[in-house]
């Protein structure tokens, strides 16, 4: 039998308009559609993440001398954190400073109704290193041995502990957080879905349709808040 849970990615403060250090155009805005869904009786498991970084986290374009250290230009490779795998590397995008663990900017708005939450996923901890899905790091390490470090709640076995088959993924931003996450649901072996009318993207239009092409061809279905995949819900 279907047991569905909802995963409400990173609504944080520094994603959101109008102080937002790397705002999401109308991140704010789909608050309301997230709070519904979390109101929703089909879900049985309700998971909040949040990107939690160290100071002078690896993907801080203020981390790295200049010129190279320019915001969403600059581009620097990083590598693999896992034991015999360092020679593994990755190209990585440069951000403005952003969610430091234990500011304001890496609060969940206030907009969101957290009261029901289940599980909240703290990821993105290990300053050598990006975690955009709440399941695995940039290189795809899953194992908790691997990512310990990096993420503070092993989401995998959560879910399966508590017999969780279907996933759902909503929040910011649907380009970055929300896409990897989807795909590493289902790469971990959930039925993956993301709730389009409940995301936003960094870059809009063009960032949109390039991960719901990556986001199809991992096998995660593209629904909307009124189709029969949320009414179907069994409550």
């Amino acid at each position: 039998m279907m047991k569905a849970a909802l995963l409400v990615v990173d609504m944080q403060e520094d994603f959101c308009p109008p102080n937002g250090a790397l705002p999401v155009q109308e991140g704010r805005a789909i608050a309301p559609i997230i709070n519904s869904l979390l109101a929703h009786p089909g879900f049985a498991v309700r998971v909040a993440t949040q990107d939690y970084h160290p100071a002078g986290h690896i993907s801080f374009a203020n981390s790295h001398p200049p010129p190279n250290n320019r915001p969403f230009e600059s581009v620097i490779n990083v590598n693999n954190p896992a034991p015999g795998k360092g020679h593994e590397t990755k190209s990585q995008n440069l951000w403005p400073v952003h969610c430091v663990g234990e500011t304001e900017g890496a609060e969940i708005i206030p907009e969101i109704d957290t009261g029901n939450i289940d599980l909240y996923v703290k990821k993105g901890m290990h300053s050598q290193v990006e975690m955009y899905s709440a399941f695995a790091d940039a290189f795809g390490n899953v194992d908790p041995s691997v990512t310990s470090q990096s993420v503070d709640a092993d989401l995998k076995g959560f879910l399966v502990r508590k017999g969780i088959t279907d996933v759902f993924v909503v929040g910011l931003a649907g380009d970055y957080c929300v896409k990897h996450t989807a795909i590493d649901a289902a790469k971990v072996g959930f039925v993956s879905y993301v709730v389009e009318d409940a995301t936003r993207c960094v870059v809009p239009g063009s960032g949109w349709d390039g991960a719901k092409r990556e986001l199809r061809e991992a096998g995660v279905s593209i629904i909307h808040l009124d189709g029969p995949e949320i009414s179907g819900l069994a409550i």
